[in-house]
């Protein structure tokens, strides 16, 4: 059995010892490294090539949303699954667009963890509940005849380009999914934002989560 290979981010060491004891009592997770700031996240998911990293959002050196940025460019096949205090909007949707696919709070269950990260390492998008209640309450889409008739006018290969980008898959992944180019990829792209009037993705994982378009585990 292939084990889910997983990097801590945190600058607490209690808390990566708490973390890491509990998932190596999983048979299908392994604990592959520990970092204490953003910038030693990046250089071990180089080195290492974990599967999914657990990241903070507050970290010396370089913070959470930018270590998240730089290894999902860097090294587009590895997850980030948020693991922080913060439970607010702005956090949220600046790691979001930072391109991680979950987020969920530290008082967190384990047994929420443990979905959350299998969640994220299978393709899904994972938010906690309060998170997720919070999205759908302040983000209520408006069913005028313009809404509608914008989500009608995606075809059935935009809206499988936007599924795969709100689950956080890059253009190189979505074209290699969907057996086509990136340059088709990124056309598709740009039609989904101009139809949808978007601007980035967090917008649109918004869109996709409201409208059902993409699977949320919370």
């Amino acid at each position: 059995m292939n084990r889910i290979r997983v990097l801590l981010a945190d600058d607490h060491d209690l808390f990566r010892c708490g973390i890491k004891l509990m998932l190596s009592s999983e048979a299908d997770i392994e604990v592959v490294g520990e970092a204490e700031s953003g910038q030693e996240a990046i250089s071990l998911a180089e080195r290492l090539c974990p599967d999914v990293v657990l990241m903070d959002i507050t970290m010396p050196d370089m913070d959470g949303s930018e270590a998240t940025r730089q290894i999902r460019r860097r090294f587009p096949a590895v997850r980030v699954l948020i693991v922080t205090m913060h439970e607010s909007e702005a956090h949220f949707f600046r790691v979001l667009e930072a391109g991680a696919s979950g987020y969920i709070l530290k008082d967190s269950s384990p047994q929420e963890l443990l979905a959350a990260l299998r969640a994220v390492h299978d393709g899904g998008v994972y938010l906690c509940s309060s998170v997720a209640e919070m999205l759908v309450a302040s983000h209520q889409p408006e069913r005028n005849e313009e809404t509608l008739a914008a989500r009608g006018s995606l075809t059935e290969r935009e809206r499988e380009v936007l599924q795969l980008v709100a689950e956080g898959y890059t253009s190189q992944e979505v074209a290699a999914k969907l057996c086509i180019s990136v340059k088709t990829v990124e056309h598709h792209r740009a039609h989904i934002m101009e139809k949808l009037h978007l601007h980035n993705r967090a917008a649109l994982v918004k869109y996709a989560v409201r409208e059902g378009l993409v699977r949320v585990d919370k």
